[in-house]
């Protein structure tokens, strides 16, 4: 997931390697689940791979396994909450967020059913498996779903944070998760989560990263890598709202830092390049330097998650490429 160069930056900030995001959302699923019955995780053969394994052994009565169809288990998720449980649907984001659409807009969103969609291994997580388990168009097709919430944590806290604000909040929700351990950022005390509100993670005002995930450490450690090399001080907001969607922080990047970097483990169409920068402009802060990292318009490479980062530029290595080849122009 890291270079050893990022790494060792890493390590001179004194981070230390967290969980998966998707292993903190098991253990704090479980922990809701000890206090309130009625909090049901519905599954589609994914109890394994959404780490729901001890869940399920702990609380039998509270894990419905639909098996390998995704539609089925969307309906059956929005059924169980109009009854009044408090639900999780857990499925690989790829199929969830495609299989199961129609369910997600008229059984979840429309019908104002509380559901908790957890889409798991995400973005290029599944690595060499490639396009067929890619999930790059989610924030794209559910941007664009009235009455949901989509949410792509940033580290472990903001991971916890989201699941128990999903739990509470009584609301259609979309949570993104991937699969690779992640630095925890420690920044929770300064910066507490709240849906649709970015964090600031580091202060800086000569150029901004705006980043979502598990791309979020990535423009952090390039911002000090920046710093080290040549004094620049950059500002990271992890923006884990794509929707609804904090435009007053984007603006006030792009009109005090003069240029905006957008990083994201997403297809470059829809997603939060071009909710930033249409923030920008309907602002008028439209003379600032704007650039998106994300994943081409294309079928990815064939390789592991950090082959597929590096190759895109999704890496401390490559934002500070795009940051100094940016910079020139001012």
């Amino acid at each position: 997931m890291y270079s050893s160069e990022a790494e060792a930056v890493a390590k001179g900030l004194g981070l230390k390697l967290g969980k998966a995001n998707l292993q903190v959302f098991a253990a704090t699923v479980e922990s809701l689940a000890s206090d309130d019955k009625q909090v049901v995780a519905v599954v589609s053969d994914s109890r394994g791979s959404g780490k729901l394994g001890p869940f399920g052994e702990a609380y039998p009565k509270q894990l419905v396994e639909v098996g390998i169809a995704e539609q089925n288990l969307v309906g059956i998720a929005a059924g169980l909450a109009s009854a009044g449980k408090k639900v999780f649907a857990v499925s690989p984001s790829c199929f969830l967020t495609a299989r199961s659409l129609e369910q997600i807009k008229n059984d979840v969103a429309y019908s104002d059913n509380p559901v908790t969609l957890v889409g798991i291994s995400s973005g290029v997580s599944y690595g060499a498996l490639g396009t067929t388990h890619h999930s790059l168009h989610d924030f794209a097709v559910l941007r664009a779903i009235n009455n949901l919430h989509v949410v792509c944590p940033a580290d472990n806290y903001e991971a916890e944070a989201a699941v128990r604000a999903a739990a509470a909040l009584d609301k259609p929700v979309f949570l993104r998760f991937g699969k690779a351990p992640l630095f925890d950022l420690g920044k929770e005390k300064e910066q507490p989560f709240e849906f649709g509100k970015a964090r600031v993670l580091r202060e800086g005002d000569q150029l901004a990263f705006v980043a979502t995930g598990e791309a979020v450490i990535h423009a952090y450690l390039a911002a000090e890598a920046l710093k080290k090399e040549s004094g620049l001080e950059a500002r990271v907001i992890s923006m884990h709202s794509l929707k609804p969607f904090d435009s007053d922080a984007v603006v006030a990047a792009a009109r005090e830092c003069g240029a905006v970097i957008t990083v994201e483990e997403h297809m470059v169409n829809g997603g939060l390049g071009e909710a930033c920068s249409s923030a920008i402009l309907e602002a008028g802060a439209s003379s600032c330097l704007f650039k998106r990292v994300a994943i081409p318009d294309e079928y990815t490479v064939t390789g592991s998650q950090a082959d597929i980062f590096h190759h895109y530029g999704i890496s401390m290595e490559g934002l500070v490429a795009a940051a100094n080849e940016m910079l020139v122009k001012i």
